[in-house]
């Protein structure tokens, strides 16, 4: 239940950074000019001290703090006049000052002091050259796996979705198929590698049966329990009015279950960029995880790293995507749930 872990911590943390954000705020912003301070000592630590080894981009990585700086210096004193965007930014200026310091420390700690050294670490400007040098190539994997995991995650989350209407609804369905999804749920999709490969007439195919497996799963077995703790009340109402078995399930019981569905998509989300990570090191041409299995075992872990802040990016930007996607569909609940 990780995702709905998340999911209570993000609707908290929201609704205290919509509070705060509330407020009105004039004059100069400190944590504005702070965070210009930490960006500029970073700055200032890349370009003036040497490098125990060359690295690349060791210059465009000061440019780049250095106007990160200037652009947090700027914001310190027109940060009030951009309405909600400058609330938002007043709202995580300590983040933005603990981010500069952390470059700051990462600088000295690689490539200063040689304290985290070569090639297991790699500095700020590491993973910049890595994103200059080699972007074609990340493109094209993140292309890849893209239509990997678009295609896996889609397919699982709609039979999921629908296995679990079905479970929930109806008796039958659920007598033969609650036991099998008990005995599939627990398994890692991982581990049905073996099979799928040998099933399927490629590694692309198998790839996206393991992620729909990850991601379906979770759905299937919120869906059904959504649909199952439906209020009877409701269908006693809906069939006085003389609703049908159709109107019942997708009037009543889809609705009423959606906040678990999205429970299960979180999930499923976090599950499948699991799986999608093992599936393609096991024989894909391209995509993220092949990069990371191709450049683990040149032991270039500047590209390495650099393949990870990407996805953790993207499921990141994705997780957002769904909280924004929940909450237009859920938005009739609120006050209510």
């Amino acid at each position: 239940m990780s995702a709905a872990v998340e999911d209570t911590f993000e609707s908290a943390g929201e609704g205290a950074g919509r509070r705060s954000l509330a407020l009105p705020f004039t004059g100069i912003w400190r944590n504005g000019l702070f965070a210009a301070g930490t960006w500029a000592l970073t700055a200032a630590l890349t370009y003036g001290l040497p490098d125990v080894i060359t690295w690349g981009a060791t210059e465009l990585f000061a440019a780049v703090a250095l106007v990160g700086a200037g652009i947090f210096l700027a914001l310190s004193v027109t940060v009030h006049r951009l309405g909600s965007v400058g609330r938002t930014l007043v709202h995580y200026g300590p983040w933005f000052i603990v981010l500069g310091l952390w470059l700051a420390v990462w600088e000295v700690l690689t490539a200063k002091l040689g304290w985290l050294p070569k090639p297991f670490f790699s500095p700020p400007q590491g993973l910049l050259h890595v994103y200059m040098t080699d972007w074609d190539r990340l493109l094209i994997c993140i292309a890849y796996t893209g239509r990997l995991w678009g295609l896996g995650f889609v397919s699982g989350i709609l039979v999921g979705f629908a296995g679990g209407v079905a479970l929930g609804w109806s008796k039958r369905f659920a007598y033969w198929g609650m036991p099998l999804l008990k005995l599939i749920g627990p398994v890692p999709a991982s581990a049905w590698i073996p099979c799928t490969f040998f099933i399927f007439p490629s590694t692309f195919h198998a790839s996206i049966f393991l992620v729909a497996l990850a991601s379906g799963i979770p759905v299937a077995i919120l869906t059904a329990a959504g649909v199952s703790q439906v209020n009877r009340s409701f269908y006693d109402v809906a069939r006085t009015l003389g609703a049908d078995n159709r109107f019942l399930i997708f009037k009543v019981a889809i609705p009423a279950s959606l906040p678990n569905v999205f429970v299960g998509i979180f999930m499923g989300l976090y599950y499948s960029f699991a799986v999608l990570v093992v599936a393609e090191m096991l024989g894909a041409k391209f995509g993220l995880g092949w990069y990371l299995q191709f450049n683990t075992a040149y032991s270039a872990y500047a590209n390495v790293y650099a393949a990870l802040i990407i996805m953790a990016l993207i499921c990141a930007g994705l997780v957002r995507l769904l909280f924004v996607a929940r909450d237009r569909l859920l938005g009739w609940q609120k006050g209510i749930l």
